[in-house]
């Protein structure tokens, strides 16, 4: 009689319990941040422990110093329990205070290597918990101190954008115009802005794709830009924005992405900065209105108080 084989058995286990985790975690949603505007995306990992470098850099710094906190902590909780299953691993314990909080307090001058010496390791046990946290020890400060260090190195311009572009009419031709300005009034050497239109559109099939055109800026250059800046894309024949309207822009959901570098002349670093319009700021038949007069003293002024202020045409 022939003997009947064996069918192999479904995986289960721990090898289905991951895969049921990162299939929740692709499941669930996730908010992006564009311009002012929110979207969910769905199917996509989050990778919390292959993306914690670029969390890292990104939090806001109550966060960061914050979850550093806590990480520091546990460790020290981690290293404590580990000293107290020694049986007596730690010499010249203060009788003062109870043995789990003298341990911790043991194990964080081990782990940022202080060592004030009253407290020592005398087995072979503690001695060996202690090259374990001091070995982690190091590895924290280092990873610590690169950090901060990248997060307080990296470059950051301050450039102020108009809350509003406007769409106005300027010598003669119908015209987009952003204003900016550098609000450090440091010198930014070889600024360049581009500026782009996102909107959707439909396919002959019925599909909607969201679609990009670079809007040409009169000047798209500075060689010094130090107090403010207006850009200028001219609204003729050759332009995506010819023959649109405001109800055009609605329709496509349209975005304006204006990006700006340069090189920062006090750290000769790279800046980067981008601002991005939703359609509803978009101020069709407005101007800004003019900062600029003569002080008291006769020097030219700038009254960014009126920065962000636009008027209907022809007042």
């Amino acid at each position: 009689m022939a003997k009947s084989q064996a069918k192999p058995r479904t995986p289960r286990g721990a090898g289905a319990a991951r895969a049921a985790g990162a299939s929740r975690r692709r499941n669930r949603p996730q908010v992006v941040r564009f311009g002012h505007r929110e979207i969910e995306t769905l199917g996509l990992s989050q990778g919390f422990w292959t993306d914690l470098y670029h969390r890292s850099m990104t939090v806001y710094w109550p966060v960061f110093f914050g979850s550093a906190a806590l990480v520091f902590a546990l460790l020290n909780v981690v290293f404590a329990f580990l000293f107290w299953l020694g049986g007596d691993p730690v010499a010249n314990v203060s009788p003062d205070l109870p043995l789990p909080l003298s341990l911790f307090y043991f194990s964080i001058e081990t782990l940022a290597t202080v060592g004030y010496g009253d407290m020592h390791p005398q087995t072979n046990y503690g001695h060996l918990v202690a090259t374990v946290e001091i070995f982690t020890g190091m590895c924290l400060l280092a990873v610590m101190t690169g950090l901060v260090f990248a997060r307080f190195s990296r470059p950051r311009a301050r450039f102020v954008f108009a809350d509003h572009p406007v769409v106005t009419t300027h010598e003669g031709v119908s015209t987009l115009m952003i204003r900016m300005a550098n609000a450090r009034h440091n010198t930014v050497s070889r600024a360049s802005a581009r500026l782009w239109i996102i909107r959707a559109e439909r396919t002959r099939e019925g599909d909607q794709l969201r679609r990009f055109y670079e809007l040409k800026l009169d000047r798209h250059e500075h060689p010094m830009f130090v107090l403010s800046w207006m850009l200028f894309h001219v609204i003729d024949t050759e332009s995506p924005l010819h023959g649109m309207t405001a109800a055009d822009f609605e329709t496509g959901d349209a975005l304006l992405v204006l990006n700006v570098s340069g090189v920062d002349d006090s750290s000769a670093q790279q800046l980067y900065a981008r601002r991005v319009y939703s359609w509803r700021d978009l101020r069709w038949g407005h101007r800004y209105r003019d900062i600029t007069s003569v002080s008291p003293q006769g020097r030219f002024l700038l009254d960014y108080t009126k920065f962000h202020d636009v008027v209907p045409e022809g007042q």
